[in-house]
């Protein structure tokens, strides 16, 4: 189906929404699934059409799809109970955002207890037994294994293994965390990091299931056995610790804040020491969630590091900052050097750290209007909309000169809007 007449919010009408919708997620194309979604209205997806594509995903094993489909409103309590995956087909299937979708609020109750705990121990034994040898059981086959990395939702990623004519990916560890949680089981801290080690990949699903139920439990004994990983000789278990850390913080929004000044003294001087890329990196993004002079002493040590990861952490860490007060000299220094870094990525965080700051010096919105050349559009439209938030003429010529937003691209129209927004209310319209 032709969807190129749709490149604007209410281009497509509802009658030709319907079967684009339908279409792209028979086609299993995420991209599009999510564009139609951002540029039909609600009611596109919130009434039976909307469920209709939901059921269709979930019959494909989409569950990436179907929790856009969620996101934006479809409604899995309107699924005949034939529409809907039979949870142990979805535990086979290895896919956690697969699980997610199929236990929304609105349908968890159709499984009692006693399932949830049979299709957990089904999880279980997947994560065990490994997913090539529990496929090399099921198959018989002997051939060789194709794994390739996949999107398993928009965060998070799992390895999908093929062998035989079956396709499994490898998302039971978080399956299993997540079937524990509904049923109020909780494991050690001990079992949450071994779950998550047995991928050790931040991005896996399950790292972020064991790292975020940990965080959740805001106690003192998690808190102490992440931070005793610090001095751990493994890399990955040192960065396993400073995510629980980091986000037992990020966590907490009650009016104690009681892991604020901890995590502080923890990661200030970590970042001192610490010798890993990765970690290192993990370690400066959480040192940026705490403004103040001292975390400042410990960012801007970096500024100079290697390694780009590093300098976008220190890049993306005065970002957070309240203002006034303004930057200090240091920081203004640092944000000038960083935004005509020779990597792409820390000029493009630099320029949005300036971007979204109160100082409107203008030695920074001119190091914002250079970078309207740039040689990376990522970082052009962000300067277009830091000039806009800067009351800059400037970011009008900018925005006409990249056009319109990129479909593939959907922050652009946040970025790029701030330009339209400044030349409205320059005009009195």
């Amino acid at each position: 189906m032709n969807t190129a007449a749709g490149t604007g919010a209410g281009a497509i009408g509802a009658a030709d929404c319907d079967p684009a919708l339908i279409c792209a997620v028979r086609a299993g194309d995420s991209g599009l699934v999510k564009r139609l979604l951002l540029e039909g209205s609600d009611a596109d997806v919130c009434d039976v059409r909307g469920t209709s594509a939901f059921c269709l995903a979930v019959g494909m094993r989409s569950g990436s799809i179907a929790q856009l489909l969620l996101m934006h409103g479809a409604d899995p309590g309107l699924c005949g109970p034939d529409s809907l995956l039979p949870l142990h087909e979805a535990v086979d299937s290895g896919s956690l955002a697969m699980i997610e979708a199929l236990l929304d609020t609105r349908v968890r109750a159709r499984y009692d207890d006693s399932e949830l705990r049979e299709v957990g121990n089904l999880a279980r034994h997947w994560h065990e037994t490994g997913v090539e040898s529990e496929l090399r059981r099921r198959t018989g086959a002997r051939g060789a294994v194709v794994r390739i990395r996949v999107q398993d939702d928009e965060f998070n990623s799992v390895d999908e293994y093929s062998l035989g004519g079956m396709t499994v990916r490898d998302g039971h560890a978080g399956i299993l965390t997540r079937l524990e949680e509904l049923l109020g089981i909780h494991p050690s801290f001990e079992e949450l990091m071994d779950r998550a080690l047995s991928h050790p990949d931040q991005d896996h699903t399950a790292w972020g299931s064991s790292t975020i139920l940990l965080a959740h439990r805001r106690n003192r004994e998690t808190w102490t056995a992440a931070a005793s990983l610090r001095t751990h000789p493994d890399p990955s278990h040192r960065l396993f610790g400073a995510e629980v850390l980091r986000l037992t913080h990020l966590f907490d929004d009650s009016d104690e804040d009681a892991f604020a000044g901890p995590a502080l003294d923890i990661f200030a001087d970590w970042s001192a020491q610490e010798a890993d890329l990765g970690v290192l990196t993990e370690v400066l993004i959480a040192v940026g969630e705490h403004p103040g002079p001292r975390a400042e002493a410990a960012l801007l040590p970096h500024a100079g590091h290697h390694d780009a990861r590093v300098r976008r952490a220190v890049a993306r860490g005065f970002s957070t900052w309240p203002s006034p007060p303004i930057v200090s000299d240091a920081v203004h220094k640092v944000l000038l050097k960083l935004m005509s870094d020779p990597n792409a990525g820390v000029r493009h965080d630099a320029c949005l750290t300036v971007a979204d700051g109160k100082d409107h010096d203008p030695v920074l919105t001119d190091a914002m209007a250079a970078l309207l050349d740039d040689a990376d559009r990522r970082v052009q439209v962000v300067a277009v909309y830091g000039l806009a938030l800067h009351h800059d003429e400037r970011c009008v010529e900018g925005a006409r000169r990249l056009g319109p937003p990129q479909p593939a691209h959907p922050g652009e129209e946040h970025y790029l809007g701030a330009a339209w927004r400044y030349e409205w209310h320059r005009d009195g319209r």
